[in-house]
């Protein structure tokens, strides 16, 4: 049987993106070289989520292992340890759960750290998965060299982390950054999260998704599987439904990256997420929204740009804890 041992010098550590919908694994290197990966559907209103990040750990070690050697014996692969990079709110210090909503029901209270060094004997590292997100920008990605930078992250839900003067923001127990949870429209859609018009829902895919069913719903024309992916493409081929909805989409997000700009005077603005995958078609909409928002002196010089190795780049910042937190 294959197995994982500790080994402080080891060039490698693993790497672990937990969303609300999937959970990216893999094996990189110090500078964010991927050397396997494996993914599974999170299930997490089925499943127990930490067994399911554990049964990710051990098929991607099985998977580099198979990869680097065509020996049926047993063999031990040595690991600086394991990053997990997850949705929710992180006790950073502790590496535990602090809270999450019903994205991945019954997740918070989580010792996650605890839970996966008892099983692999390695050290772990926890944090915000949109802060390992910015771990990766600030070390390999538009983040080198910049002072101040803000991250967004466009998936199942939205989540967020702000670097200050080149230090990742933590606050007091690790909950900074939540920008998905601010406020829109303070009229707006009700949130998971207990509040009113957050930005999650209207620029995550679960919201998009949401809204493009409702708006289908509304003029008589309702589908039983209609999700972000689709949405966008509807938009792309010029669909007035899906149009109209990702208007309301840009809208929050131009509103949102305004204010932060505003608040933080950053350099540099990344988007990542599944629903940022659209490209550029996207990100020109948000930019023209942005501008018309913001302030003329606040636009000078920043770059509102995509996620560096796209929906790999959180399983990669992750990992690069292992570097970043010895």
């Amino acid at each position: 049987m294959r197995r994982s041992v500790f080994d402080a010098r080891a060039p490698y550590a693993i790497g672990v993106d937990v969303g609300g919908t999937k959970i990216n694994t893999g094996i990189i290197d110090a500078q964010g070289n991927v050397l396997a990966t494996h993914s599974i559907a999170t299930l997490a209103a089925e499943k127990n989520v930490p067994e399911r990040i554990g049964l990710a750990v051990e098929a991607v070690i099985a998977e580099f292992c198979q990869a680097d050697t065509n020996s049926l014996e047993s063999r031990v692969v040595q690991l600086r340890g394991i990053g997990v990079g997850t949705a929710g709110q992180v006790d950073w210090e502790a590496g535990s759960i602090r809270f999450s909503s019903d994205l991945i029901p019954g997740y918070g209270g989580t010792p996650l750290r605890q839970l996966l060094q008892k099983r692999f004997g390695l050290p772990v590292w926890v944090d915000n998965d949109v802060n390992v997100l910015a771990l990766t920008e600030k070390t390999l990605g538009a983040g080198r060299g910049v002072c101040h930078l803000l991250c967004l992250a466009l998936g199942t839900g939205v989540g967020g982390a702000v670097v200050i003067d080149g230090k990742l923001v933590h606050g007091t127990w690790g909950g900074a950054g939540e920008l998905g949870h601010m406020s829109v429209d303070f009229n707006g859609l009700p949130c998971v999260c207990g509040s009113i018009g957050c930005l999650e829902q209207y620029a995550s895919g679960t919201g998009i998704a949401k809204r493009m069913a409702a708006k289908l719903a509304s003029l008589g024309l309702p589908e039983q599987s209609i999700d972000a992916r689709t949405t966008i493409t509807r938009w792309q081929a010029g669909d007035p439904a899906a149009s109209d909805v990702m208007r309301e989409t840009f809208a929050a997000l131009g509103s949102a990256i305004a204010s932060l700009l505003h608040t933080f005077n950053p350099e540099v603005i990344v988007i990542g997420g599944g629903v940022a995958e659209a490209g550029e078609a996207l990100l020109d909409e948000v930019r023209k929204e942005v501008a018309r928002r913001a302030m003329p002196s606040f636009m000078d010089d920043v770059q509102i740009v995509p996620a560096y190795r796209g929906n790999w780049s959180g399983m990669i910042g992750a990992g690069l804890q292992a570097w970043t937190y010895v």
